[in-house]
């Protein structure tokens, strides 16, 4: 009976690593891990980093629902946290209509990973090509490269630590192309050169901006009302 059981657990992972190896297989993990956060309301910290610019830190609410809202709320003044960032959800990407293709290998913050190419199905939409690297053993995404029709190529990358039973970051740095972007109308901020406003052309010259964000707290699945998002 114990060589029984062995053989059979033996059986098991062996399908599971098949299965791992799979491109479509291997999302379809992704896909059923996401599936189980419904929405969270957390705490983070913000620091955003933007050549010229010189941004103050701040403690900010984050709402997400489940497939793509996504609300950043600071309650001292205004994040400057580029749409494009946050506008393509983890959950609404890995459930969209794509084909899965394999790219191969590589190593993020020195974790061996699985590269995932996602080639959505409609050849018009705004997202072009998605790439995902991912921790095969742990089952997590560790970092996804996004590329836009409007906004080029965004890239995010996701640190694990003591969120992760609930398959949920504890830091995530957002990396963009700024030169779309855009300060809110009526908005002004210090410049490194002490000066305290300039053209947009002048903070817009295919520079890259950052977005740390750090989750100090979760609330997962209490219900968040659409209200929120508006």
């Amino acid at each position: 009976m114990k060589v029984f059981c062995l053989i059979l657990i033996c059986f098991f992972v062996q399908m599971e690593n098949i299965c791992a190896q799979d491109p479509t297989a291997l999302m379809k993990i992704i896909q059923t891990k996401l599936k189980k956060i419904n929405d969270y309301e957390a705490s983070a910290s913000l620091k955003t980093q933007i050549p010229f610019l010189r941004v103050p830190d701040a403690i900010v609410n984050i709402y997400y629902k489940k497939p793509d809202k996504i609300k950043i709320k600071n309650k001292n003044g205004i994040s400057l946290v580029p749409k494009e960032t946050v506008s393509i959800s983890m959950y609404s990407l890995v459930n969209s209509s794509y084909q899965a293709l394999d790219g191969g290998s590589d190593k993020i913050q020195g974790i061996p990973v699985r590269i995932i190419k996602l080639l959505p199905a409609d050849e018009n939409g705004e997202l072009v090509l998605a790439t995902l690297y991912i921790d095969t053993r742990r089952m997590l995404v560790l970092k996804v490269k996004t590329t836009t029709r409007e906004n080029g190529t965004n890239e995010v990358e996701l640190y694990y630590g003591k969120f992760i039973d609930s398959g949920l970051p504890d830091k995530i740095i957002f990396s963009f192309n700024t030169q779309d972007f855009k300060l809110p109308k009526g908005v002004t901020f210090d410049y490194d050169d002490g000066s305290v406003k300039k053209k947009e052309s002048e903070i817009s010259q295919n520079q890259r901006g950052k977005i740390e964000i750090t989750y100090l707290s979760y609330s997962l699945n209490k219900g968040i009302p659409d209200s929120i998002f508006k």
